[in-house]
């Protein structure tokens, strides 16, 4: 869905029925859904993208950096593997999909829903005016719960199976991409008043920066609970030490591969021609990203704005300069 609507948007045009069964990769469930709710897959095809965008942005720096593989799965076999990665990614795909759904509704591009209806926050003002048209978040969490776990609920697996335990993982981190995008959602205000003055506010609903949603399910991903599942069908902890997660945590079944080397059967793509930092300690650092095979370097012209100064009134005006910078690049 990430892909298609760059590759064919044709296929968004509302009211071309093949679009619902020329998608690849919808379930059965889920391309019903799709021919009831036509106008949304264009934003369902947008929610997508910006989660892959913010998955490659929080893990540019390791091992694993979210890379898109093919057009058929996005991610490639990776997601076979029921990792802590896999969880970070059904994670923030479905709170994309709520992001991408809630701001469409506000900004009246679906006929189904409009501005958000929450009720008044208790700690508002009194004399600050509640309801300026938000972000429909109750409609985008409702929509997104249906269309991306009917994938997921429409299997009938043995109970106890590792397949039953996948699907459990997947709904559980599901669940919890959707939950922060509606957690950080927050009051917005706008002044009015004689020349700015603020003697009245208008205050709605307002989702949060995608950035935030990734970063608070890095914490998740960084801090995800191994599981298992039980001959009752039921996920529970690996580990009875610590604390079982709620319904904001991220959750997997498999240990992740150590994605140095490229393998086919995992999907991993390997670190080798990966840039690294030669001083950093971290998982950036050539140590661990080269998984010490060690690393080559190389030198390259980086061109970069400067000696800028301000010209009254009113632009800057700079000048261009080519630095020669050292780069690393693992074996």
């Amino acid at each position: 869905l990430a892909m298609n609507p760059i590759q064919r948007p044709e296929m968004y045009i509302i009211g071309a029925q093949p679009v619902c069964s020329q998608l690849p990769g919808l379930s059965p469930g889920q391309r019903k859904l799709c021919q009831l709710y036509q106008e949304h897959m264009v934003f369902i095809g947008e929610g997508a993208r910006s989660a892959i965008k913010e998955c490659q942005y929080q893990f540019r720096q390791r091992r694993w950096n979210c890379s898109t593989v093919d057009n058929t799965s996005v991610f490639g076999r990776v997601m076979k593997i029921g990792s802590r990665e896999t969880a970070f990614t059904y994670a923030v795909s479905a709170a994309g999909v709520v992001n991408a759904i809630s701001r469409a509704c506000r900004e009246g591009e679906l006929s189904s829903c409009g501005c958000s209806r929450t009720a008044r926050p208790k700690d508002l003002p009194r004399d600050w005016l509640w309801g300026g048209c938000g972000d429909n978040v109750e409609y985008g969490y409702r929509f997104a719960k249906e269309f991306v776990d009917a994938k997921e609920r429409e299997k009938n697996y043995v109970r106890g199976s590792e397949e039953q335990a996948r699907m459990l993982m997947n709904l559980q981190n599901n669940e919890a991409g959707r939950r922060a995008v509606y957690k950080l959602a927050d009051v917005a205000c706008k002044c009015h008043g004689v020349s700015g003055s603020c003697s009245l506010k208008t205050c709605w609903l307002q989702l949060a920066d995608f950035r935030k949603v990734g970063d608070l399910l890095k914490e998740k991903y960084d801090s995800a609970a191994a599981m298992r599942i039980s001959r009752k069908g039921k996920l529970e902890l690996v580990n009875n030490r610590f604390n079982m997660p709620t319904q904001e945590d991220l959750v997997y079944v498999d240990p992740s591969p150590d994605y140095c080397l490229r393998n086919e059967t995992t999907g991993s793509l390997g670190t080798q021609g990966r840039l690294c930092n030669k001083t950093s300690e971290g998982m950036d650092g050539c140590e661990l990203m080269c998984c010490g095979r060690g690393y080559d370097q190389f030198k390259s012209v980086q061109v970069e704005r400067c000696h800028c100064k301000f010209h009254w009134c009113c632009y800057v005006k700079c000048k261009k300069c080519t630095e020669i910078v050292d780069q690393y690049v693992c074996k």
